[in-house]
């Protein structure tokens, strides 16, 4: 009777994963073995060279962003997880109110500030008499990937942080350790779930984020860009379908390495 009813529970989900994951995946699989190449057009990543700097690309671009969020969200968390101040409130509700923007909003805000009439260009052009333009570029993708991240990682890690027993902490500094060295045997392993679960979740976000690159598309390669183009521009859909496959097995390889490494809590992000 037990395990009737827990089919029951799961009967839901799995037909939903089955009408809008299985079919949808396995037809995108036979489309991307469908062209001249055959199954050829999965390695295409491996052996056709545009394809691959562009992945190469992809990846090196999601993982900066990864490290740079994790830098920068964990030292954000630390600080307002351990104080209580006045308008602490609206501070956290500030960093994290990019949750609210599509990736477009964000291309749009990354040109106003970065473009070539937006602020910093503005700005320099007054002090030096140079602008700084960089909005069009993988640097001002990174920016882009970078304020929609850090709420995600933020939050994740200043949960993390909330759950540390602070005796630990003290317990090392009355045995004369330093604050960098609390940091460092102690704040940091107890946070490893956390870091390793929002970490992935802005690798995965990264690797595949359209809206913005799209936005900024003047000289940018990223794989869901590429993908794009060859879809709608080409018209090889078996090409688009096979990178688009690739994409995912990449994306959800790192996911699974990081759920081995940061056990169950990484669940949430694959």
């Amino acid at each position: 009777m037990r395990t009737r009813f827990d089919l029951l529970l799961i009967l839901p989900a799995g037909l939903f994963a089955l009408a809008f994951f299985v079919v949808p995946m396995a037809r995108l699989a036979l489309v991307g073995a469908s062209g001249p190449e055959g199954l050829g057009a999965y390695f295409s990543v491996v052996t056709n060279a545009r394809h691959r700097e562009v992945m190469l690309a992809t990846l090196a671009l999601s993982a900066a962003v990864t490290v740079a969020t994790l830098v920068l969200a964990t030292a954000a968390a630390l600080f307002l997880a351990r104080h209580r101040f006045p308008g602490r409130g609206l501070l956290v509700a500030m960093l994290t109110f990019p949750l609210a923007f599509p990736g477009v909003v964000i291309g749009f805000m990354i040109i106003l500030l970065a473009g070539r009439q937006g602020l910093i260009g503005q700005v320099s052009d007054a002090l030096v008499g140079d602008k700084i333009v960089f909005a069009y570029s993988m640097a001002g993708l990174f920016t882009g990937y970078l304020y929609f991240s850090l709420p995600r990682v933020l939050i994740t890690v200043m949960s993390g942080v909330e759950t540390i027993d602070p005796a630990m902490a003290e317990a090392a500094r009355s045995l004369g350790a330093k604050p960098w060295h609390v940091l460092r045997d102690v704040t940091l392993p107890a946070l490893k779930p956390a870091l390793v679960a929002s970490g992935a979740i802005a690798f995965a976000t990264a690797m595949g984020a359209f809206g913005t690159a799209f936005t900024l598309a003047t000289d940018i390669d990223v794989m869901p860009m590429l993908i794009y183009t060859e879809f709608t521009l080409q018209a090889n859909f078996a090409t688009a379908g096979a990178l688009a496959i690739v994409l995912g097995l990449v994306t959800w390889a790192a996911l699974l390495v990081a759920r081995a490494f940061g056990g169950a809590s990484v669940a949430a992000a694959g």
